[in-house]
This record gives C-alpha cells, sequence and structure tokens, in this order.
C-alpha cells in the first residue's frame, strides 16, 4: 500500500505542511508552531522521565520483528527478525559513564550540531521587538539553558531507563519493551509533530543567506520566493529519502558546517572587528 511507504508520506507531508509554512515571508508567523513543537519536545521529556521509574530493571525483552512493516514504515534497525535478547543480568543496570568504542567518534559532531542555531540569530534579531544587544544575549542564552537542560535530561533518563541496550531510536527501544502502547503511540506522533514544524524554522535562514547572496540588490519577489524554497525543500527531501540513516547526515554536517559555524567563523569575526584588544587578551585566545 502506498500510504505504509514511509517515501510517499515524506512527500505527502512536505507538500501540505512543510511547503505551506516555509513559503510565509515573515519569521514571526513560525513562533506559533515553533512553540507547538516545543511543547511537543516538552511531552516526549516528560514520558521519558516517567517511564524510567515504570520500567524495572533487569528486564525480559522479547522481540519479533516484521520484515515486511519494518522494511515500509521504519529505517532497519541492528536487530533481525525472530530476534529474543534478554536484560535480566544485574551488571547491565549499572551505569558506565565512559564508553569508547567505534562509535564514540559520532558523539562530537552531532553534539555539535545539536547546538547550531546561528543562521537564524540575525533573521530572530530583525523581528525581534525591542531589540538590543543585551535583548538578544537574554534570548540566546534562555534558548541554550533549555535546549541543554532537556537535552541533558532526554539523555540521562533514556540511558538509565535501558543502559547498554538503549537502540539509535530511544522510542524504538521503549516498544521493544513495552510493545503496543498508546502512550508511546502519542509520543512518536507528538515528536513528528515537533520534527515537521521546526524544518519551515531551518528553512527561513537558508532562503534569506540563498537571497542575499544572489539577488542582494532586487526587490522582492514570489515567484524567486518561491523557487528558492522549493528547491531547498526539495534537496531535504532527497536527502530523508536515500540517505540511509539520519547519523550519518548530523555527523557530516556536525563535523563539517556546524564546526565553522560554532567554533571557527565567530572566533575569526570576533579577532577581525574587534580592534580595540590586543591579539594576546583572554577574549582573543579563549
Amino acid at each position: 500500500l502506498w500510504y505504509l511507504n514511509g517515501d510517499y508520506l515524506v512527500l505527502l507531508v512536505s507538500l501540505v505542511l512543510i511547503l505551506p509554512l516555509s513559503l510565509l515571508r515573515n519569521l514571526g508567523y513560525l513562533g506559533y508552531t515553533s512553540g507547538l513543537s516545543l511543547l511537543c519536545m516538552m511531552f516526549f521529556l516528560i514520558v521519558v522521565i516517567c517511564k524510567k521509574f515504570q520500567i524495572p530493571c533487569p528486564v525480559e525483552v522479547g522481540l519479533i520483528i516484521n520484515e515486511t512493516l519494518n522494511s515500509t514504515l521504519t529505517q532497519p534497525t541492528a536487530f533481525t527478525p525472530e530476534m529474543v535478547f534478554n536484560m535480566t543480568d544485574d551488571d547491565s543496570c549499572r551505569p558506565r559513564y565512559f564508553i569508547f568504542n567505534s562509535q564514540t567518534v559520532y558523539a562530537v559532531p552531532i553534539l555539535t550540531f545539536s547546538f547550531v542555531c546561528h543562521p537564524a540569530i540575525l533573521p530572530i534579531y530583525e523581528e525581534l521587538k525591542g531589540r538590543s544587544r543585551r535583548r538578544m544575549m537574554n534570548v540566546s542564552k534562555i534558548s541554550f539553558f533549555a535546549m541543554f537542560l532537556m537535552y541533558l535530561l532526554a539523555a540521562l533518563f533514556g540511558y538509565l531507563t535501558f543502559y547498554e541496550h538503549v537502540e539509535s531510536e530511544l522510542l524504538h527501544t521503549y516498544s521493544t519493551v513495552m510493545g503496543t502502547d498508546i502512550l508511546l503511540l502519542i509520543v512518536r506522533l507528538a515528536v513528528l509533530v515537533a520534527v515537521t514544524l521546526t524544518v519551515p524554522v531551518v528553512i527561513f535562514p537558508i532562503r534569506s543567506s540563498v537571497t542575499h547572496l544572489l539577488c542582494a540588490a532586487k526587490d522582492f519577489s514570489w515567484w524567486r520566493h518561491s523557487i528558492i524554497t522549493v528547491s531547498i525543500l526539495a534537496f531535504t527531501n532527497l536527502l530523508v529519502i536515500f540517505v540511509p540513516t539520519i547519523r550519518d547526515i548530523f555527523g557530516f554536517i556536525g563535523a563539517s558546517a556546524a564546526a565553522m559555524l560554532i567554533f571557527i567563523l565567530p572566533s575569526a569575526f570576533y579577532i577581525k572587528l574587534v580592534k580595540k584588544e590586543p591579539m594576546k587578551s583572554v577574549q582573543k585566545i579563549g
């Protein structure tokens, strides 16, 4: 059935929901959708914390995957059909504070990518009421702290629930243990809504940058605005359909563009623009 194919669903959601929101000219209108996506992620976090105290450890976990359904609805996982594993060893319920293996190298670029918000700073500042440097700094500090707290709590309680048996997709681990659960289905829907409503916010600064690079001296045109938006969204859909795992995208962007935006370019701009401080000052060295 076509509606069970993930690729068709991605295209359908992009055309029906993401594209109309991405075509909005002003970022302020997306504040409502961003607020809704934030509420969805807070609901996800609350469920993760509550499940930590509901799921005992050690637990026995039996998993039988329907191979056809898995291939059409989800990305392939590390499990094979009719595979059963146990979490009955007490040692599996002891946290390991430092883990170094072949997967550890993915952690740094993914963490770097998760805090990339720099492209949206200028559009947000442009539409900020009573804008000033101090007000923008307060917005940035509150946003960074809130995201850091949500990332930390979700990762911490997710790990302390399943320990070494956590999968790359946390919600799939809950389904493995609990089977069909109405609350988990609602959480999945909330995460889906949150991710979907975040895409237009990300597209806005990308389109703004492309417009300023190619057509800075020209007046606003809905045709140009629409073509750039559709092109960006089409490229995004191609990545979603053809790249096997999201980890590869996060790892590549985190190791390249995210590192430039977070560590290299801000420091280079500060050194270039701030002339009153010597090169050996604490601010420029740090």
